[in-house]
C-alpha cells in the first residue's frame, strides 16, 4: 500500500507520540533559548535585557500553530467535567500561592533557609510590563500584557496538560501499545503520581513543592472526569487567576 501524499509532505504530522510530546517540547527548546540571549546589563536595550518580550510571542505563535497542525490526534472538545475543573484549579491555584502569602503576612522563611526552598519567599523580580518605561505607549503596553495572558493561560495550558496528562500518564499506564486510545479514568495511581512528580521536577525551584501538590490534583480530576479538556480547564482557570494576581500585587517572580 502506498503512502499518502500526506504523510509524505508531512511525515511527523501521522506520529500520535510527535502530536502529544512535541508541543511540549518545542516550547521548552524555546523557553531555553530566551534564557540563553538573556543579558543582565542595564545599558542594553529592553530587547537584550528582557528576551522574553520578544522570546514568549515567538513561543505562542509557535506553539499553538503546531497544536492545529496535530488537532486531529487530540480527543474531540468535551464539556464533561469543565466545572470540576473551574474548582480544581481555584483550589490547585490557592495552594500554589499560599506559601509567598504566609511570607507575605508573617515573615516566615525569612530566617529558616527550607521553608524559604518551599516558596516562603518574596517573589518580585520578573517579567515587568514596566520594563518599557512610563513614555511607552499604551498600546504596547495592552499588547505585551495581553500576549503575555495569551501565553499563560491558552499555550501553557495545552501544551502541558497534552503532554502531562494527555501522554505521559496514559503511556505510564499501557506499555503495551494503544496509550493514546487508552481512558484517562482508568489510569493507575502509580501514573498519577509519577506524573506529578515529573510535573514537580520541572517546576524545580520555589515552586516544586506545591507543583507536585497540583500535578497530583490534576491527576485526580482526569481521573475522576476522564476528559483531557477538564484538566486543560482546570490550568486554564489556575494560570488565569494567578496571571490577575500577579498584575494586582505586581510579584512578577511568579511568572
Amino acid at each position: 500500500m502506498s503512502a499518502s501524499p500526506e504523510s509524505l509532505v508531512f511525515p511527523l504530522r501521522s506520529s500520535r507520540i510527535a502530536a502529544f510530546v512535541g508541543p511540549f517540547l518545542v516550547f521548552m527548546v524555546l523557553l531555553e533559548v530566551v534564557r540563553f540571549f538573556r543579558i543582565e546589563n542595564s545599558e542594553l536595550p529592553w530587547w537584550r535585557q528582557f528576551p522574553e518580550h520578544w522570546g514568549y510571542p515567538l513561543q505562542v505563535l509557535v506553539g499553538l500553530l503546531l497544536i492545529w497542525f496535530w488537532r486531529k490526534h487530540y480527543p474531540a472538545l468535551s464539556a464533561k467535567g469543565v466545572v470540576t475543573g473551574v474548582g480544581a484549579g481555584l483550589v490547585g491555584i490557592a495552594v500554589w500561592l499560599l506559601p509567598p502569602l504566609v511570607h507575605h503576612w508573617t515573615g516566615a522563611g525569612a530566617s529558616v533557609p527550607w521553608l524559604s526552598h518551599l516558596g516562603f519567599q518574596t517573589r518580585l523580580d520578573g517579567f515587568d510590563p514596566g520594563v518599557f518605561g512610563e513614555s511607552a505607549s499604551p498600546l504596547l503596553i495592552v499588547a505585551v500584557v495581553g500576549l503575555r495572558f495569551i501565553r499563560l493561560v491558552l499555550l501553557v495550558s495545552l501544551v502541558e496538560e497534552i503532554f502531562w496528562r494527555g501522554f505521559l500518564m496514559r503511556w505510564i499506564t499501557e506499555q503495551s501499545g494503544g496509550w493514546w486510545k487508552f481512558p484517562l479514568e482508568k489510569c493507575s495511581h502509580l501514573s498519577v503520581c509519577l506524573t506529578g512528580g515529573a510535573f514537580a521536577l520541572a517546576h524545580a525551584g520555589p515552586d516544586t513543592a506545591v507543583a507536585f501538590l497540583y500535578g497530583l490534583l490534576a491527576g485526580w480530576v482526569a481521573v475522576k472526569t476522564g476528559n483531557l479538556w477538564a484538566v486543560v480547564v482546570m490550568h486554564m482557570t489556575a494560570n488565569l487567576t494567578l496571571g490577575l494576581f500577579i498584575m494586582r500585587t505586581e510579584w512578577w517572580g511568579l511568572w
